[in-house]
């Protein structure tokens, strides 16, 4: 493995990850959960049932968009929504070491206790005063003797800063002197469309075989929600017999069925782990499906699979880079775009098309607005996957959007850079009134 290679993989490694539930209520569970260890730490707890038993307050400061993300989004296991819920599971039964799967440990019990700690008004939620996209800030108080606080920024898993009783514990702000690798964000990494298909079509299979862990823990998913239990049951609905007459039975209603029903179980609650990309569980989802998919459908080896993968989760990562974690800009677009190269290239495509497959990608959703996480969701997703075969069917025709229109550029560096800038500066006070519609509903 070569140098450059290493780095990459270390990119995909950072960026794809397992997360329990959706990412934005998980960030506020993971920072309660290291306050709560720190309390215990520092307060000789060693009883490991008075988390279940002491009386605590827990106050959570978020950014708007983690508000809006977290607002309506199912809690795993918990038949509930919101940011409040996901907060007192992670005072009862999160465990910071565990990550974005940081209610690993859920059960019956620790469900009713976060439940009775919602119910006494234990939790509070309020906005941040922050200029950051991602933002929590977790505090918990024993019953006003001591207090310990976590800061996460920037990245769902990030812990930026840790107090006890108003003392820092640890900082890791960045003040332009640290190197080191987890300070580095995607842009660093200067990758190109055309690096990420040679890289994906090179690197030693033995050495990206991890990610077809992406394939077992969404497929699973994707096959729970096909049970057609849980949200909206989108993918349910494509799939189901009845409606077989309005989808029909073609890869197209395959791929979006599959994908679809991940989403509608993960944003009901449902249990299971999702392989997430750039922070997002419905991102990672979207960014894989329709390539799983079209492997189950047509027999790819597991080689092929990876290559595929990989190349689908790095473009959507290095999309995703100039857009920053949260924004206005549904992350199905970027995750569909993924998926479409990662489509492209099963089906026998060059760099020319997979590029051509990205500037059709942006030139058709472009305008997908997140109106925060929800089982609605699962309706964005199946929209991307049919826009993601549409486009990826079309550059493997040497069909693709000229640079004269809208924001297509020949460059397609450029092309990407333009969706960045439309996303996370253009888009921001389309963003603002989002989250005023919201929060005055």
């Amino acid at each position: 493995m070569t140098t450059r290679e290493a780095e990459i993989i270390e990119l995909i490694r950072k960026e794809v990850k397992p997360a329990l539930g959706c990412t934005e209520p998980i960030a506020v569970a993971l920072a309660v959960a290291k306050a709560m260890e720190i309390i215990e730490e520092r307060c000789g707890f060693d009883d490991p049932e008075w988390r279940m038993k002491e009386g605590y307050a827990i106050r959570i400061e978020v950014s708007g968009n983690i508000l809006k993300n977290g607002m309506g989004v199912g809690i795993p296991g918990t038949g509930m929504v919101g940011l409040h819920i996901a907060a007192a599971l992670g005072a009862v039964c999160g465990k910071s070491e565990y990550g974005l799967e940081v209610l690993n440990d859920l059960d019956e019990a620790s469900i009713a206790r976060a439940k009775e700690l919602v119910e006494q008004k234990s939790v509070t939620v309020g906005l941040a005063e922050t200029d950051h996209k991602l933002y929590v800030k977790a505090s918990v108080e024993t019953k006003g003797e001591h207090c310990a606080s976590t800061v996460i920024e920037d990245d769902h898993d990030n812990i930026v800063e840790t107090c006890f009783d108003h003392s820092v514990l640890h900082s890791a702000h960045k003040d332009g002197n640290e190197s080191s690798s987890d300070q580095k964000s995607t842009l660093d990494y200067k990758l190109t469309v055309k690096e990420i298909y040679e890289f994906a079509d090179t690197v030693a299979y033995e050495d990206i075989r991890f990610i077809l862990e992406s394939r077992t823990l969404n497929l699973a998913l994707a096959e729970e929600g096909l049970k057609g239990c849980y949200g909206l049951k989108v993918g349910y609905a494509i799939s189901s017999t009845a409606n077989k007459e309005v989808f029909g039975g073609d890869f197209l209603s395959y791929a979006m069925s599959l994908t679809a029903a991940a989403s509608d179980a993960r944003m009901a609650g449902c249990t299971l782990a999702a392989m997430s990309n750039s922070g997002s569980g419905n991102q990672g989802i979207t960014v894989t499906m329709p390539v799983i998919a079209y492997s189950l459908k047509y027999g790819t080896d597991d080689e092929k699979l990876a290559r595929a993968l990989v190349l689908s989760h790095l473009i959507a990562i290095h999309i995703k880079g100039y857009l920053g974690k949260l924004s206005a800009l549904c992350g199905c677009v970027i995750a569909s775009t993924g998926s479409s190269c990662g489509l492209v290239y099963l089906r026998g495509g060059d760099y020319g098309q997979i590029c051509a497959s990205i500037k059709n990608m942006i030139g058709n959703i472009t305008g997908m607005v997140c109106d925060g996480a929800k089982v609605g969701c699962a309706m964005k997703v199946a929209s991307g996957v049919s826009s993601a075969l549409q486009s990826a069917v079309l550059a493997r025709e040497g069909i693709c959007i000229s640079e004269h229109d809208g924001i297509i550029e020949k460059d397609i560096e450029k092309t990407i850079r333009n969706l960045g800038r439309i996303g996370s500066v253009g888009m921001q006070n389309t963003d603002n009134m989002i989250l005023d519609i919201m929060v005055c509903k």
